[in-house]
C-alpha cells in the first residue's frame, strides 16, 4: 500500500510540475511573441479595461480604479519586449488620465512607476525563463546523449558482433545528438576508405554501405587519419577532394568527427555532418567520441574472440594429432607385435609334446592373455583417435559407436557427404562423451543420437532416459572440454537435464570452418 501510495504521489506531482511548466512557458516566455500580435493584445486589453473602469465609475466614482489598467502591462511585459510593455504603460497612463484628469501627480508619482517597476521585473522573470528553457533542453539533450550511449553500450556489453554494432550507433548517434548525417567508415590500405554504415534524415540521399571514397584533398576523413585524432570542418565549400566533393553532394555544409582507435591507432572514422548554414555545435567532437569509443570496444572484442577461438583450435588440432599419432603407434607397432607374439607362442605350443598337460595350459594361458591385451589395446585406439573415423566419416563412426554401446542406442545419421576434419572430430566426441555418461552416471535404459544438417549447421543431439540432474553450467571435465572443443570450431554446446527426466546435449557446428591459423586475420578484416 505505502508503494502504491508513493508511485500515486509521485504521478501527482510530475502533474502538477507539468502544468506549472505550461503555465509558465504561455505567460511567461523566455523569447517574445510576434510583435502584431502584441499590439492587438495591448490595444484588447486597454479597450476592455477602459470599458471595465467605465462601468465602475458609474458604481463608485469616488474611487480611481487605477489598478485595472495595471493587467494589460503586467500581460504586455511577460509576454513582449521591453518597447511594447513601456509604450502599453503609457498609454495605460494617458487613459488613467483621461478619468482622473485631477490625478496628475499621481499618475506620474505611482501609477507609471508601479507600470515600469512592473515592465523591468517582467525582463528580469524571462530571462530567469530564458536560462530555465535553456538548460531544460540542454539536460534533455544531455538525456538523450547518455540514453542513446546506454544503448549501443549495452550492445557492446553483450557481446554483439561489429557488423550488428555499425548501423545501431550510426542511428543512435544521429537520434542523440539531433543531427542530418552520420557516418562510418574504415580506413583502407590504398589511401581510401570504405563506408561501414550511414545515417541520414527521411528522405535525404544518403552513403550506401561499402561505397569505398579516395582520401585525397582535405576532409574530416583526411584529418582524422593523419592526426589519429578529432577533427571538424565549418565548410565544405572551398575544399577540394574525392569526400569533400561527396559531402558536398549530400548538401552537407559542415561537420565533426573522431577516431576509431583499436591498439593505438586510428581503424576508421565516425563523422557527424550538418545541412545547416554555419559551424557545428562546440564539444560536437567529444560526443562522438563516446560512441566511436565503443565502436573501437566492439571491434577490439570481436578481435579477441578470433584470436581465443584460434589459439583454442591450434591446441584441439593439435591434441587431435597427436592422438592419431599414438593410434597409429599402437596399431603399427604394439599391436603388430603382440600379435607376432601370439603366432610365435602357438607354434611353440605346436610342438609341445601332447602328455606334456602343464606346459601346453601355461602358453594357452599366455596367448589367450595376449589376445585379451590385444583387444584392450584396440579399445583403447579407437578411444584416442577413431581409425573409421578418418576412413569412413561421421556416420560409420557413430554407427559404431551405437553398435558398442553399453546401454542399448538407436542411431539416426542424416548426412549426404563428408566435412571439414575439426567438425568431424569434435561431432563424434560430443556424441561419444554423452554417451559414456549415459552409461556411467544416467542409469539410463535407452539412447537416442540425432546427427543431421540444418542451414549449414551440423546438428548433434544426444537424449537418454536417465535420472536427469546433470549439471549444465559448469560440468565435469569432460563437459568442459567437449563445450571447448566444439566453440573451438565456432559451434555451440548445451545440456538439459531436468531431474527424473532424463539429459539431453545438444551441438550445433557450422560446416564451414576456417583454418586456425587464418581465423585472427578475417575477424579483423570484418
Amino acid at each position: 500500500m505505502n508503494e502504491r501510495a508513493s508511485i500515486a504521489d509521485d504521478q501527482r506531482d510530475g502533474w502538477f510540475d507539468a502544468l506549472r511548466h505550461r503555465l509558465l512557458t504561455t505567460f511567461l516566455r523566455p523569447t517574445a511573441r510576434p510583435l502584431g500580435w502584441g499590439i492587438v493584445v495591448a490595444t484588447g486589453f486597454i479597450v476592455a479595461e477602459t470599458l471595465v473602469v467605465l462601468y465602475l465609475t458609474r458604481v463608485a466614482p469616488e474611487n480611481a480604479f487605477g489598478a485595472i489598467f495595471l493587467l494589460g502591462v503586467l500581460v504586455i511585459s511577460a509576454g513582449w519586449g521591453f518597447g511594447l510593455a513601456i509604450a502599453t504603460s503609457i498609454v495605460s497612463a494617458l487613459v488613467y488620465l483621461s478619468f482622473h484628469l485631477d490625478g496628475v501627480t499621481a499618475a506620474l508619482t505611482v501609477f507609471l512607476p508601479v507600470a515600469l517597476l512592473a515592465n523591468v521585473l517582467a525582463g528580469q522573470a524571462r530571462l530567469r525563463a530564458l536560462e530555465a528553457e535553456q538548460r531544460r533542453r540542454e539536460a534533455a539533450a544531455l538525456a538523450t546523449q547518455q540514453e542513446a550511449l546506454r544503448r549501443v553500450a549495452t550492445l557492446v556489453a553483450r557481446g554483439a558482433e561489429p557488423a550488428v554494432v555499425y548501423p545501431v550507433t550510426v542511428t543512435e548517434l544521429a537520434r542523440g545528438l539531433d543531427v542530418d548525417h552520420v557516418t562510418l567508415v574504415r580506413f583502407d590500405d590504398d589511401d581510401h576508405c570504405t563506408v561501414l554504415a550511414a545515417h541520414d534524415r527521411p528522405g535525404r540521399e544518403t552513403l550506401q554501405v561499402g561505397e569505398r571514397l579516395r582520401i585525397d584533398g582535405d576532409s574530416i576523413t583526411r584529418r582524422i587519419r593523419d592526426t589519429g585524432g578529432t577533427a571538424r570542418l565549418d565548410g565544405y565549400s572551398d575544399l577540394t577532394g574525392t569526400v569533400a566533393v561527396r559531402m558536398r553532394g549530400l548538401g552537407l555544409r559542415s561537420g565533426a568527427g573522431a577516431p576509431v582507435t583499436v591498439d593505438g591507432a586510428p581503424r576508421g572514422a565516425l563523422m557527424v555532418g550538418s545541412v545547416q548554414a554555419g559551424p557545428m555545435p562546440d564539444g560536437t567532437e567529444q560526443r562522438v567520441c563516446d560512441f566511436a569509443d565503443l565502436v573501437a570496444t566492439a571491434i577490439s572484442n570481436a578481435e579477441t574472440r578470433a584470436e581465443l577461438r584460434a589459439s583454442r583450435a591450434r591446441v584441439v588440432a593439435a591434441a587431435d594429432q597427436a592422438r592419431r599419432g599414438f593410434e597409429r603407434d599402437l596399431h603399427d607397432g604394439a599391436q603388430q607385435r603382440i600379435v607376432a607374439l601370439g603366432l610365435g607362442l602357438r607354434t611353440i605350443e605346436a610342438s609341445v609334446p601332447p602328455e606334456d598337460v602343464t606346459v601346453r595350459k601355461q602358453l594357452d594361458n599366455v596367448i589367450n592373455g595376449l589376445a585379451d591385451l590385444y583387444t584392450n589395446l584396440q579399445e583403447l585406439s579407437r578411444g584416442i583417435h577413431p581409425a573409421i573415423l578418418s576412413k569412413g566419416g561421421l556416420g560409420p563412426a557413430l554407427r559404431a559407436l551405437g553398435r558398442r554401446s553399453v546401454v542399448p542406442a538407436s542411431v539416426k545419421v542424416d548426412l549426404d557427404r563428408r566435412f571439414p576434419e575439426p567438425v568431424e572430430v569434435a561431432a563424434y566426441y560430443v556424441v561419444a562423451e554423452a554417451m559414456t555418461n549415459a552409461a556411467k552416471h544416467a542409469q539410463a535404459e535407452g539412447i537416442v543420437i540425432q546427427v543431421g544438417l540444418v542451414d549449414d549447421e551440423l546438428c548433434i543431439e544426444v537424449a537418454d532416459d536417465g535420472v536427469g540432474g546433470a549439471s549444465s553450467a559448469g560440468g565435469g571435465s569432460g563437459i568442459i572440454g567437449l563445450r571447448d572443443r566444439v566453440e573451438a570450431v565456432s559451434g555451440r554446446l548445451e545440456v538439459s537435464s531436468p531431474l527424473g527426466e532424463g539429459t539431453t546435449v545438444t551441438a550445433s557446428i557450422p560446416v564451414a570452418v576456417d583454418e586456425p591459423e587464418r581465423q585472427p586475420e578475417r575477424a579483423a578484416a570484418s
